[in-house]
């Protein structure tokens, strides 16, 4: 025993490191290893080399838990085989070259720090990543050995003896006090795998995406030749606890056991630190790139739409995941379906949040299914494009919040919102306005958007505002008047046969019951004394829905008038009447020109002041006015009963009304909630045709029913 060669202990080698690192820190270490970089331009596939060793370390494994999951050998799955054949060939001298170098002066005593610099000499011709891999090939070599006769060695006899020799059985037998070092080694070993993918990781990034000089690839790879080395020298570390192992038997390991397993645990340490900032400048890559692919995906986007196509699936592959084969649920038959059933079709495109409020999808609906059964079905199909903030993370409440909404559609939807990709989301947001409020995005045949938002054409003439194009809507507006069909068309036919009959109707509104019974008495008193058929009608508020459900409660059961008791109806009537503001603008209609618009922004204002009512008889609209001049119509009928005879009710009743001026004026106002997208930069006012001031407010108007719709 007296001539037995007594190898290092790990402590002496990490000792002797220290007092090297004490004589010359770290910067000018590295300045020395920078230098026996000399590349020749050499390419090297270091891939499938490192699956090879990656494969070898995760099966030459203590009685622990393995390193890595694996359960197939990755050289059985390699496609091209012979190109592999051929790397290692190239390469076989010179692992063996450094697997000599390692185990030589592993077990002869060699300072850590100058057996990597030599190793890195040796491979100074060579990129950064394959320095590494081809030094774990050489590690494994050995350390594969050892772990291979510890596997087989009982049932194989030539196993057997090389094993005796190497002291294998020896170890074995003491496992249990040496499960800690051999933890140590393990956590150490993973480490130094993890590094290395990560380098592998960024060397294979997409060039065309990411350049070696932008900010967050260049700041990695500068980081490389120091990751490289330190797990260089964690590799020579690894090889002299085996080699120690060997030489000295387990007696010496087991007595230097925690000091030497505390030292591979600060190199493990150390190897993390670096490949936790390794895979910070990772993330900063991807995103990066992400960021360029999603631009370039926004682009491609754009470029198609202003482009002329034969059809419309490029455009609708491009909004929805190409990649999946059945993107599309069916509403009618509840399967999955391809694009295909939506080539050289109209296709309205229904984009909305998961908040989707239930009146809304209710009424769509209703005028969906009538187009499906019409004599003249409209060829056309709807698509639910789901719109998902990515930030939130998706849940289990989620998707049964938006299956649960998707099964109410008849039409199509988009079978998952991750097929819609982010900047598929940008591009709806910032070329068709999208906020949070459902717009309905119209294609031709073609995939040409003939309508940025046809929701409006929807609400005022549902199907048969078809094809929903620019030109139908100016059409429409062409065939419209200011009349009282134009506000309850397609809500009530109680109100469209009162029409029919000519009888005198007031629509009324707001949620002062005081003045809704002033109002609704005075106005039967006078129709009595002025013997003409009065029909009054209640149709609420755009807001305060409990309000207005109180309210119509009320009315009804003092039977003050008529009024609506589904609130869906009063819902869709102040709903068509913004529509009908909107696709006006949309247009490009000012209220100097275009007297209709006039008297629907008139409307809309009454109804954020109080109260108000539309007077007409039949069809003819005679008053559109604020609850602060009509009550005083009717309350000063005697003023003006004189004229009825001569003039009639209507015209009477009109001339008195837009003669007053009353004390208190309301000022008009009109709210735009930020989610319905397109948001006028300049408006008139309806009532005296000035530039209206412009203010930015925040409104709540309390609608817990219509909050808890939504959810």
């Amino acid at each position: 025993m007296a001539n037995r060669i007594i190898a290092p202990s790990l402590q002496q080698l990490i000792k002797g490191e220290r007092s090297m690192i004490a004589m010359s820190d770290e910067t000018s270490m590295m300045k020395q290893i920078l230098a026996t970089h000399t590349p020749d331009g050499r390419e090297v596939d270091v891939k499938p080399l490192f699956q090879l060793v990656e494969d070898i370390l995760s099966r030459a494994s203590p009685a622990v838990d393995p390193l890595f999951v694996s359960s197939q050998t990755r050289i059985e799955t390699w496609e091209d085989k012979t190109q592999f054949i051929a790397m290692l060939e190239a390469l076989s001298f010179t692992i063996d070259r450094v697997a000599c170098e390692i185990q030589y002066k592993s077990s002869s005593g060699g300072d850590a720090h100058a057996t990597t610099a030599s190793i890195l000499n040796n491979l100074a011709s060579f990129p950064w990543e394959a320095k590494l891999v081809i030094t774990l090939a050489a590690f494994a070599l050995s350390y594969g050995e050892f772990w291979l006769l510890a596997q087989i060695y009982s049932s194989n006899q030539l196993a057997k003896s090389v094993a005796i020799l190497k002291q294998v059985p020896t170890i074995l037998e003491h496992s249990a006090l040496l499960k800690p070092r051999f933890d140590a080694l393990n956590n150490l070993i993973k480490a130094m795998m993890d590094v290395t993918k990560s380098i592998i990781e960024l060397k294979g990034l997409p060039s065309m995406y990411i350049s070696k000089d932008s900010a967050p690839l260049s700041t990695a790879l500068s980081h490389i030749p120091t990751a490289v080395y330190w797990t260089i020298r964690a590799v020579v570390a690894c090889a002299t606890q085996i080699s120690s192992l060997c030489s000295m038997g387990p007696e010496h390991a087991i007595m230097a056991g925690a000091t030497e397993t505390w030292e591979l645990s600060t190199l493990a340490h150390k190897i993390r630190n670096i490949l936790d900032h390794l895979n910070k400048q990772l993330a900063l890559c991807y995103q990066y790139i992400e960021e360029n692919i999603d631009l370039e995906t926004y682009q491609m986007l754009q470029n198609l739409l202003d482009s002329v196509q034969i059809d419309n699936m490029k455009i609708l592959k491009a909004l929805i995941s190409a990649k999946e084969d059945l993107p599309l649920h069916d509403g009618s038959t509840k399967r999955r379906v391809n694009l295909e059933a939506l080539r050289r079709k109209n296709v309205l495109l229904l984009i909305s949040s998961l908040d989707f409020p239930r009146d809304e999808l209710s009424i769509l609906e209703q005028i969906y299914n009538e187009s499906r059964v019409s004599s003249s079905r409209m060829e056309y199909e709807i698509v639910w494009i789901p719109i998902v903030d990515r930030s939130v993370i998706w849940t289990e409440a989620l998707q049964k919040q938006f299956e649960t909404l998707q099964a109410t559609m008849p039409w199509y939807s988009v079978y998952s919102p991750s097929l819609i990709q982010k900047p598929v989301i940008r591009f709806i947001r910032e070329k068709w306005h999208f906020r949070n409020k459902p717009i309905l995005v119209v294609l031709d045949p073609q995939g040409k958007v003939v309508s940025p938002n046809a929701i409006h054409m929807m609400w005022i003439w549902g199907s048969t505002a078809f094809p929903f194009t620019s030109l139908r809507e100016e059409a429409l507006w062409r065939e419209e008047t200011w009349k009282l069909e134009l506000l309850v068309d397609g809500i009530d036919p109680t109100i469209l046969n009162w029409i029919k009959e000519g009888k005198f109707i007031y629509l009324y509104g707001g949620t002062d019951m005081e003045w809704i019974r002033k109002f609704t008495t005075i106005a039967r008193t006078v129709a009595s004394i002025a013997r003409i058929p009065l029909e009054l009608v209640y149709v609420g508020k755009s807001t305060k829905r409990e309000q207005v459900r109180k309210c119509t409660t009320a009315i009804t059961v003092e039977k003050l008038s008529y009024c609506w008791q589904d609130l869906a109806m009063v819902w869709f009537f102040w709903t068509r009447l913004e529509s009908m503001m909107f696709s006006k603008i949309q247009l490009g209609n000012t209220v100097d020109v275009d007297p209709m618009l006039r008297e629907i922004k008139k409307l809309l204002s009454y109804d954020k002041e109080g109260g108000w009512a539309v007077l007409s008889k039949g069809s003819f609209v005679f008053v559109n006015g604020h609850s602060s001049s009509v009550l005083p119509t009717f309350t000063e009928y005697d003023a003006w009963k004189e004229y009825v005879p001569q003039k009639g009710f209507e015209i009477a009743c009109m001339d008195y009304h837009n003669g007053l001026r009353p004390d208190s004026r309301p000022c008009c106002r009109f709210e735009f909630a930020t989610a319905v997208g397109r948001i006028p930069e300049t408006m008139k006012c309806p009532e005296c045709l000035r530039n209206m001031e412009k203010y930015l407010s925040f409104l709540c108007c309390h609608d817990e029913s219509t909050i808890n719709a939504l959810i």
